[in-house]
């Protein structure tokens, strides 16, 4: 019989995975291979078995602001948009089942600024390998989903500006480059190949594998020995239960939730957890710290009729640039929209167009860092969310978007793509000089989804690595992090593929597996075999 305890009925297994999503599945399948290890996943959603409205690749934007969405809120942004929605999935499969799946490998140089912040281990040579082991299928935008105003954009986007047609953007590494997105997806239905579709879907099962659903986690408590292996949950009944990891707690639910669980422990910035009246277990001020995400403007056009209707998810070409031709990465990005997002232009006053398109200049190194702390000790309100958008001291990130709008206008007036358009809609074309297009891209800006950073991993003599390089949590015995929280810089790309590598490697750091290339893991303690 299960024993009970002040938090209610309590459970063991050897490993405890908080987070069912993009990393949490990768985790939970791997170290559920050996039999004789007890898995136990703790996700606060639904699952998405049978459910077509996570499944169907194209229905994503449908699941913004829905029952599957946590839906947080940024605090006041005076360089930005202060009304963004920042979706975060509450389903099995987490952002994998919520988001558009584009799907980019890592660039060797993203791994080498981890390699260069004191992360040990993550060099290009280490990490990108496990490509091979990824389970998700990613393929190139199928022929059928090519819409043709997506197939003139990127013609006129090669012919405006010299870039280089890509075809398979993971076949190598790219600096610049137009074509259509990789996506894990199966072209045939237009189904998802999420992490929870790829890594779980086929073993759900397993005996040795339990998925408790629709179960919050709201803090992490000792167990007897002193170490941080107890999780205090809510189950789907509204039931107070603990959940025991006998070997490790690893903490996967993501940039928001995972330092937010952190701080509501008793793990964070001291003084700032002691005015809320949080007992401190560990002071870490690197907790909540480096918010990172990547800025996006819009640039709407009307087009002079309804467009094709074949899609895979509406966004499914792009466009990267160099303006500084000394690096070897972009600093520029484009989403090119099948549909005219219009969410927080129309907000700015600016028409909706019944049929139209537009341009989204991403910014892919931001430089403006943010933060996130807790409004109270109560694990039921949302924390606070401060991204600082714009206000890197340099301006690059404003720069960027003031100029990704001119480009965007060089692009869209180019054939065959300037054959489809009506009209510049917003900001529309009397908007030239940098001073009003930065003031309209700021105030238009959006996310796509990509908050990371917020439990950085990092060198021992880092004062704000929250993390060491075997993602570790410093200063606690038990405790593992495996998210995009540990990404201590944003990669150039959608970050959704380098959160699969870094959930691969964590399984080998755990049980002490050789890597792909054949290198053991470094370990601590390795799962029984």
């Amino acid at each position: 019989m299960a024993p009970t305890t002040a938090h209610g009925v309590e459970s063991a297994y050897d490993y405890v995975i908080v987070g069912g999503g993009t990393a949490g599945c990768v985790l939970a399948a791997r170290l559920s291979e050996d039999p004789d290890c007890r898995v136990c996943v703790i996700e606060g959603g639904p699952s998405d078995v049978g459910d077509d409205r996570i499944l169907r690749l194209r229905n994503w934007i449908n699941l913004l602001g829905s029952e599957f969405d946590y839906g947080y809120t940024t605090v006041e942004q005076p360089r930005g948009n202060s009304h963004i929605l920042h979706s975060r999935a509450r389903v099995l499969g987490g952002c994998s089942s919520h988001n558009t799946l584009i799907s980019f490998l890592p660039l060797p140089q993203d791994l080498d600024d981890w390699v260069a912040h004191g992360c040990t281990g993550w060099d290009p040579a280490t990490i990108l390998p496990y490509r091979d082991r990824l389970l998700t299928r990613i393929v190139p935008v199928a022929e059928a989903d090519r819409n043709p105003i997506a197939k003139d954009f990127v013609t006129a986007a090669a012919r405006a500006l010299g870039v280089p047609v890509i075809d398979d953007f993971n076949a190598e590494p790219f600096a610049d480059g137009v074509g259509f997105f990789s996506l894990a997806y199966e072209p045939e239905g237009n189904l998802r190949s999420s992490a929870s579709v790829a890594y779980l879907h086929p073993i759900l099962d397993r005996p040795n594998l339990t998925l408790l659903l629709e179960t919050w986690a709201h803090r992490l408590l000792d167990d007897e020995s002193g170490r941080l292996t107890r999780v205090a949950v809510r189950g789907a009944d509204g039931q107070p239960a603990t959940v025991r990891a006998e070997r490790e707690l690893l903490l996967c639910a993501g940039s928001i939730d995972t330092p937010r669980l952190l701080m509501l422990s008793g793990i964070g910035p001291a003084d700032d957890l002691r005015d809320l009246g949080i007992d401190v277990r560990a002071d870490l001020p690197g907790v909540g710290e480096n918010l990172l995400d990547h800025p996006e403007s819009v640039i709407v056009w009307e087009t002079n009729g309804p467009l094709p209707p074949n899609s895979a998810m509406d966004s499914d070409a792009g466009l990267f640039l160099r303006r500084d031709t000394g690096q070897p990465r972009p600093d520029l990005m484009f989403h090119f929209y099948q549909v005219p997002f219009t969410v927080n232009t129309e907000r700015l006053g600016y028409p909706v167009p019944e049929h139209g398109v537009c341009m989204t200049p991403n910014v892919p190194r931001a430089r403006s860092t943010g933060r996130m702390w807790l409004r109270s000790a109560d694990p039921a309100e949302h924390p606070a969310l401060d991204f600082r958008y714009f206000t890197d001291p340099d301006g690059h990130d404003e720069r960027t978007i003031v100029e990704g709008l001119k480009i965007a206008r060089e692009v869209a007036a180019t054939e065959p793509l300037s054959n489809w358009l009506v009209r510049e809609v917003a900001p529309g074309p009397d908007v030239t000089s940098d001073a009003d297009l930065s003031e309209y891209g700021r105030r238009a800006a959006h996310t796509v989804y990509h908050p990371a950073g917020t439990c950085r991993m990092g060198a021992a003599d880092d004062p704000m690595a929250v993390c060491d390089p075997q993602l570790r949590l410093r200063g606690v015995e038990g405790v593992r992090i495996v998210d995009a929280s540990v990404f201590p810089t944003m990669p150039a790309i959608n970050p959704m593929v380098t959160v699969l590598l870094v959930a691969e490697r964590a399984a080998d750091l755990l049980t002490g597996s050789p890597g792909p290339t054949g290198s053991p893991g470094p370990t601590g303690r390795a799962a029984a075999r």
